[in-house]
């Protein structure tokens, strides 16, 4: 029989610790305080920012008074994570077992879903059309590829027939990327419920209906910015956006902001309108795109300070050519959707393809307008792709802007992560939300325009936004859980490879500590090369990124505590393993952005002419943020013990280096080799 409702069990403190006490868990601290600051943010529309260390509980605190939120205002909340491993955790763990907890203090059983962008879900009219086979013929010569693929999607098409969701990550064993986009649509290519034969029983239709009419919906950062840049709802109505791994936001927000023109793309296009307008209109696209090309072979790759002289009448031709061939198709009419739904399809891909293009044509020619490359809202590079050839790549300089009226600007925002300090503050992730600084004295930033116009449809806000932070701390004892181990003594790294310095060192280490090994790399070169060396050395194995799947590869560590995993950026953020597998993470080097990536080197360049320090505003945070979420993969339990150890003596000796070490814990400190050996050898004991 259901417990009573009473006024208490209805708070915050009395809902959470009903919970905890139902899931068998016991209180944190932190977890209370963190509840009860996520429910005052609520209540007063107030923004936070909430640290909340690796043990935290963090999701129940969050979760706890959203649930209430919904549930008393009949208003859904969005969480929104940047990890597929964090969404699965939340939908199928975390909300069914909290769910369970809170229905008998709750009128009802909380609702939940998981929202993703169209593309994750199998469209329907797309795979029985016999569309996709047409497509996989058009874009492939390779006979034995094209049967491989159609094998593929003859499974695609009996799945179909199987599963509830349609959902990319519920067929086991999974496709490749190329097949998947062979039955799947963007939301650009998609027909519409309405005028699709499929609309009633479509999967990405049916997901964002239940979305709807839920309390909690679960999404990514990718998809939230598309909700909250672009002006298309995909999102359900809210009032409150929760954003779980809050430190990948600005990156995720700029990929969705960042435009590509490809000589790959253009030809997609180019077919795509071949059947749809008269060949004079074929061959000026055609002859457009060759130029364009041509003109692209003759560039320096990199990124583009001003347009080369060679640029704006090629790009201006291959703009024109694209909206010629896009006036040509006309409009995809209701009746000839009911008539041809097939033709209705191809028209309309064909249509947003060409649009997209020559938009970016656009973008490109008015990024350079302003004289001042510190005023400019964009950034231009020319980069170099194995499969697709040279591309061009237009990003905005900052997405502060986009963040400040259309996410802060319109819904209560919480944003949470282990690691949203950087040097000891909140504010240097605050600047890139587009949030203002808290520090003594500090005001708020002019207001930044959308870097593209086209993104620009939401309010501008008036006056500061109100925003707090607060930091939970830990359950972790870092003093007396680990060692921070500088290898002070060792050469400043360099780009000429791996002193014979380096690679003893990493031999005595795993040799100390038996295995128990992650150690991460800046470099995939890096990270491989030091593998092969320490299976040549090391009775012990050494798995390495790139070997197996990294799922594969990191189960594989944490069944035996023998085994050493080297690895480099995703192992940074995506590895967790507690216990006795994992006693020693070494990180190679402080992880600073490349000097020469086209898109931090602009905006680093962008605060020097502001006056401010571009090196530390922008590589350093970078690089703070990176090396946090590194040391974090150490202590994943409260009885956890290890060594952090960082082969880069400038952690020791640079001036920037007290910045760095105060994003990180507060652990026990050395710069002796021998200290750190005879910790990981009683430690293998």
């Amino acid at each position: 029989m259901p417990a009573p409702e009473t006024p208490a069990a209805r708070t915050v403190p009395g809902l959470l610790a009903a919970a905890v006490q139902a899931l068998g868990g016991s209180e944190r601290t932190g977890q209370v305080t963190m509840a009860s600051a996520v429910a005052h943010a609520i209540d007063t529309g107030e923004h936070l920012a909430v640290q909340a260390g690796t043990g935290t509980g963090k999701s129940l605190a969050y979760l706890v008074p959203s649930i209430l939120h919904a549930m008393d205002t009949g208003r859904t909340v969005v969480i929104s994570t940047a990890t597929i491993a964090l969404q699965r955790q939340l939908v199928e763990r975390d909300l069914p077992r909290l769910a369970d907890a809170l229905a008998p203090l709750l009128p009802r059983r909380p609702e939940f879903a998981i929202l993703k962008g169209r593309a994750n879900y199998l469209c329907l009219h797309k795979i029985h059309s016999g569309a996709a086979e047409e497509d996989t013929e058009a874009e492939l010569f390779n006979p034995f590829e094209v049967s491989r693929m159609g094998r593929e999607i003859k499974r695609l098409r009996e799945w179909s027939d199987k599963t509830d969701t349609g959902d990319r990550d519920d067929l086991v064993p999974g496709v490749s990327a190329q097949v998947w986009r062979q039955a799947s649509v963007s939301a650009r290519e998609c027909l519409g419920a309405v005028h699709c034969p499929s609309g009633q029983d479509c999967f990405a239709e049916k997901a964002k209906i239940a979305a709807a009419q839920v309390d909690v919906v679960v999404t990514n950062h990718a998809l939230l910015a598309i909700d909250a840049i672009t002006g298309i709802q995909i999102l359900p109505e809210h009032d409150v956006v929760v954003i779980d791994e809050a430190h990948e936001l600005v990156d995720r927000v700029t990929g969705v902001a960042t435009a590509e023109l490809s000589s790959a793309g253009i030809s997609a296009a180019s077919k795509r309108s071949a059947k749809l307008i008269d060949e004079r209109e074929v061959d000026r696209l055609a002859e457009a795109a060759e130029d364009w090309a041509g003109v692209l072979a003759e560039m320096p790759v990199g990124r583009w300070e001003r347009l080369p002289d060679a640029v704006p009448p090629s790009l201006a031709g291959l703009r024109d050519a694209l909206w010629a061939a896009r006036t040509a198709i006309g409009p995809v009419k209701p009746g000839m959707t009911a008539a041809d739904p097939e033709a209705a399809a191809s028209r309309n891909a064909a249509l947003n393809l060409l649009e997209e293009l020559h938009d970016t044509c656009v973008r490109v020619l008015s990024a350079f307008e302003d004289p001042d490359p510190a005023k400019r809202h964009d950034v231009v590079w020319l980069a170099e792709d194995d499969r697709r050839g040279r591309l061009i790549h237009v990003a905005p300089l900052s997405v502060a802007g986009l963040l400040r009226t259309r996410l802060f600007g319109e819904v209560t925002t919480i944003l949470t992560s282990a690691t949203l300090t950087v040097g000891g503050s909140f504010d240097g992730l605050a600047g890139a939300w587009g949030l203002p600084p808290q520090g003594p004295g500090a005001t708020s930033p002019a207001p930044e325009r959308s870097p593209d116009p086209a993104l620009a449809t939401g309010k501008e806000v008036d006056g500061p936004l109100r925003w707090s932070s607060l930091d939970v701390g830990s359950p972790f004892d870092h003093g007396k859980a680990g060692i921070l181990y500088v290898a002070k003594h060792l050469p400043a790294p360099g780009r000429e490879g791996q002193a014979p310095e380096f690679l003893d060192e990493i031999e005595a280490l795993v040799k100390a500590a038996g295995g128990r090994t992650l150690a991460l790399f800046s470099s995939m070169r890096g990270a491989k090369a030091a593998a092969e060396a320490m299976r040549e050395r090391l009775d012990t194995p050494v798995l390495c990124q790139g070997d197996d799947a990294t799922g594969q590869l990191v189960q594989r560590f944490a069944d035996d505590p023998a085994t050493s995993l080297f690895g480099t950026l995703s192992l940074w953020q995506g590895v967790d393993v507690p216990g006795p597998s994992l006693s020693l993470v070494i990180i190679d080097r402080i992880p600073f952005p490349r000097p020469d990536d086209p898109l931090l080197s602009a905006r680093q360049r962008a605060v020097e002419s502001r006056g401010g320090n571009g090196f530390m505003a922008v590589a350093a945070n970078h690089a703070a943020l990176l090396l946090a979420q590194g040391v974090g993969r150490l202590l994943r339990a409260t009885d956890d013990r290890g060594v952090i150890a960082i082969l880069d003596a400038r952690l020791a000796t640079a001036r920037y280096g007290s910045y760095l070490r105060a994003s990180l814990p507060p652990f026990w400190d050395t710069t002796d080799p021998q200290v750190v050996r005879g910790a990981l050898e009683r430690l293998a004991e």
